[in-house]
């Protein structure tokens, strides 16, 4: 899974990655340790040159409750044309969700370390995401969920989940254009090998509290080994 992440990065490191102008995007605010729950910046589907905050844990359309978001913040690629919840989002609604790294955490005996993974080039991670809008109490949400697969070589050691990247301008562009959804399915595949790298960081990360610079530092007593 994907349940925490960074947002570090400019607006015009997003244009010059993703080669689109960008209309109107105010600058961006730092955050070291996106939550479930929280705002975090998206490119959506119908709005493809625009940078949007909306909220992380989709709440599907039909849905009378808010807290269902906090559930819904994954969704398997394995399983995304039929679930209630996605099969039409995948088809309708989907957006580029954009980090410069992602966080996750691999057991050891009853401990969990946790790792900050990101581009081996150090470019920003583009993962594929599907959004909805629900109205409740009168109250409109727009949310996006982060779509999963199976881990690469980098990931497996660490955890059996990891996000589906969109590595190219021509995957990122495809994803946010109408086609056809096998079209759509033939771009959730399990990113290649060596597009990854990883070192473990602080505990601090855990907790939702901690939000600052010093979440990227190196923690040198790690005893994973696959680089």
């Amino acid at each position: 899974m994907c349940g925490r992440y960074s947002q570090v990065y400019t607006v015009a490191q997003v244009e010059q990655q993703l080669q689109i102008s960008l209309v109107g995007s105010s600058e961006i605010i730092p955050n070291y340790n996106l939550a479930p729950t929280q705002e975090a910046i998206v490119i959506l589907n119908q709005a493809p040159h625009q940078l949007q905050a909306i909220r992380w844990g989709l709440i599907p359309y039909w849905s009378k409750d808010i807290q269902q978001g906090a559930r819904l913040i994954n969704a398997r690629s394995e399983s995304i044309v039929t679930k209630p919840s996605f099969r039409i989002p995948i088809r309708q609604r989907r957006c580029l969700v954009i980090a410069d790294s992602f966080y996750e955490w691999r057991r050891s005996g009853q401990q969990k370390l946790p790792y900050r993974i990101l581009r081996s080039n150090d470019e920003l991670l583009v993962m594929a995401g599907i959004w909805d809008v629900a109205k409740i109490n009168n109250e409109e949400y727009r949310t996006f969920s982060i779509i999963t697969t199976a881990p690469n070589k980098e990931m497996e050691g660490i955890h059996n989940r990891m996000p589906v990247l969109l590595l190219g301008q021509d995957e990122q562009q495809a994803w946010l254009r109408d086609q056809a959804l096998e079209d759509t399915l033939a771009l959730l595949k399990t990113p290649p090998n060596d597009v990854l790298k990883h070192y473990r960081v602080s505990q601090r990360v855990n907790s939702v509290r901690s939000n600052g610079s010093e979440l990227h530092q190196l923690v040198n007593d790690d005893p994973l080994t696959l680089f």
